[in-house]
């Protein structure tokens, strides 16, 4: 058990946390949620001894130990399983290293490559591989889906409720948490509150709560208000003094409860251009590479319908990104054509273009220049609802952390209307509540949308039809994610799947095998113990009935035979003495021997 005991930590002014105390229990997996900046990496960063926290204390158990994945990417051996294989515990195979790391979407023809050499997104992969093939007792992820696909997601998800230790978990993915956790605590109100279950559970329980307690502080105020006015008015009364002084004592044992300050929470909704037909824009035997010969996607063909949800999924590093940057019109197509409706008017997200934000300028001033400043006011109000409100506004980009500057992009989006959104991967770096908020304004837009996303939430609630990069080929699926699913799933986890099945066969032979060795090697141990205890029984039987010769020579004065029945006692003894000795030696083997057989079955 982890002890987390009155731990405070702040910035400055800013509070983060204060005397917060919580437990992490043996084999629990608890998601850490809470909105951006209230504190959760820091608790998480205090955990692993990365910060302090300026008040209480962390207890661990002795020998206790916790994995987390670190930023830096440094590296000290030559080819990824080196690497990947240099944080290897005592217990875990060679062939463990290998599972995490084709799990994490490595291939086989990967294992031999430098570290150095792989994209950022899969050097942090190989840094949350080492951590996971360590086997801590304690895991700690922040965000671990951020550069992981759809397929590793799944498969982290599968690995993560099968971890026979403790994890604490922060990701802005709902569906991911809740298909893990046990637990879930929240950073609310610089404190915490830790229940049993999943997210909307937490959430129901704090809403609740607030609600409970707001009333209860209206209904308090009432109270107040009404004895104040009665020792008002009857404080010079004599006859009613009593009473007066009863009131009194009332409003100095009654608490004073604060009203809840709001808290700020992303709500905006898309602003719809008008399009008054139905298609508007279609893609016809699409191809584009970067390099002649070496085509990311080829002969690809739809149509994008007002009021439908197109979703691209797939692997990293396949062209999902460039497909999108393609209908965006940044990128000229290799072979055919994209045709757009001349009363399109697209908004455009992606993550690289966080980098297009200038750093000298404010928030509002990069949302006001996509309408050339000319509505200060719908720019502010902009902000607003990307919670930037006030001075926010004015804060400079070079300030802001990642998840702000995608706010400040979405934003961009907001202050003109469109009819079609192209977002590539727009819940990296929100919240939780941000993504939900997010969710919900797509859901609502009335125009079409294409969304590059691994979350699959929004894929469950948003996804109408797919874009499907899968297999080396690239395809258009008319239908949902469910069905998508339903009649091809992932190759991975089929594969996975066949893998298990035939490890299955393979173990029930060496169970089998196990079995029988066991039996053999047990068996005349068995018959050897239950040999021993029968003479040690006869040998005890026989050392009483000398006990009452012993008595009768006694009782007869007869000091022959008294002698004689001593003599034939102490050989008695010695020999039930030499078969407890061979029993305790025979029982030892046995015991060992069966929990060898025990530990090989059950890692079968």
């Amino acid at each position: 058990m982890v002890r987390i005991n009155n731990i405070s930590k702040s910035f400055g002014a800013k509070s983060l946390f204060s005397e917060i105390s919580f437990n992490i229990n043996s084999e629990e997996r608890v998601g850490l949620v809470g909105k951006n900046g209230h504190g959760k990496t820091t608790l998480m960063r205090i955990l692993c001894g990365l910060d302090s926290p300026d008040e209480g204390t962390i207890e661990f158990p002795k020998d206790y130990t916790y994995g987390y994945v670190k930023q830096h990417l440094t590296f000290s051996k030559n080819t990824l399983l080196e690497e990947a294989s240099s944080e290897i515990s005592s217990e875990t195979g060679q062939w463990m290293v290998e599972k995490i790391l084709f799990g994490l979407g490595f291939s086989k023809e990967d294992m031999n490559k430098k570290p150095e050499l792989f994209s950022g997104g899969f050097q942090v992969r190989i840094n949350l591989a080492k951590v996971l093939i360590a086997e801590p007792n304690l895991l700690l992820l922040d965000e671990p889906t951020n550069y992981l696909d759809i397929s590793s997601i799944r498969w982290l998800a599968s690995f993560l409720r099968e971890w026979k230790g403790e994890i604490l978990l922060i990701t802005h993915d709902r569906s991911f948490m809740d298909n893990i956790v046990t637990h879930t605590a929240a950073i609310h109100r610089q404190s915490l509150r830790k229940i049993e279950g999943n997210t909307e559970k937490l959430y129901e329980q704090i809403a609740k709560e607030e609600e409970i307690y707001e009333k209860t502080r209206i209904n308090d105020e009432k109270k107040r208000r009404d004895a104040e006015l009665f020792i008002r008015r009857f404080r010079a009364k004599a006859r009613l003094a009593g009473m007066v002084q009863s009131r009194i004592k009332m409003l100095d044992k009654m608490e004073k409860r604060d009203k809840l300050a709001s808290i700020e929470n992303l709500d905006f909704t898309f602003s719809s251009a008008p399009f008054s037909g139905k298609l508007l824009s279609t893609a016809e035997d699409l191809s584009f590479g970067y390099e002649d010969g070496n085509l990311l996607f080829e002969k690809l063909s739809f149509n994008i319908i007002k009021g439908e949800k197109i979703c691209i999924i797939g692997k990293n590093g396949k062209g999902k990104s460039t497909l999108l940057k393609t209908i965006a019109g940044e990128l000229t197509p290799t072979s055919g054509k994209i045709s757009i409706h001349p009363n399109v008017k697209a908004g455009y997200f992606a993550q690289t273009n966080i980098s297009s934000l200038d750093p000298g300028k404010t928030v509002e001033d990069e949302i006001g220049a996509v309408i050339n400043f000319s509505d200060r006011q719908a720019a502010r109000n902009i902000a607003g609802s990307m919670m930037f409100e006030g001075d926010d506004a004015l804060k400079k980009i070079n300030v802001l952390s990642g998840g702000e500057k995608a706010r400040v992009m979405i934003g961009k989006i907001l202050i003109q209307p469109v009819n079609m959104l192209l977002l590539d991967e727009p819940t990296n770096h929100l919240d939780m509540q941000s993504c939900d908020s997010l969710l919900e304004a797509i859901d609502a837009f009335d125009g079409a949308c294409v969304i590059v996303t691994h979350n699959e939430m929004f894929l469950h609630a948003l996804a109408d039809k797919l874009i499907v990069f899968r297999n080396g080929s690239v395809f258009f699926f008319d239908g949902d994610y469910r069905s998508f699913l339903d009649k091809y799933g992932w190759d991975e986890e089929e594969k996975r799947e066949e893998k298990k099945v035939s490890v299955r066969k393979e173990n029930r032979r060496e169970r089998a095998d196990v079995i029988n060795r066991r039996s053999k090697t047990l068996s005349p141990l068995q018959k050897k113990i239950t040999d021993l205890e029968k003479q040690i029984e006869s040998n005890e039987a026989k050392l009483r009935e000398l006990d009452n010769e012993m008595l009768e020579a006694s009782s007869v004065n007869d000091g022959k035979l008294i002698a004689e029945t001593a003599k034939r006692k102490a050989a008695l003894s010695a020999e039930t003495d030499s078969l407890y000795s061979e029993f305790d030696s025979v029982y030892s083997d046995f015991d060992r021997l069966s929990r060898e057989f025990e530990a090989e079955l059950e890692s079968l």
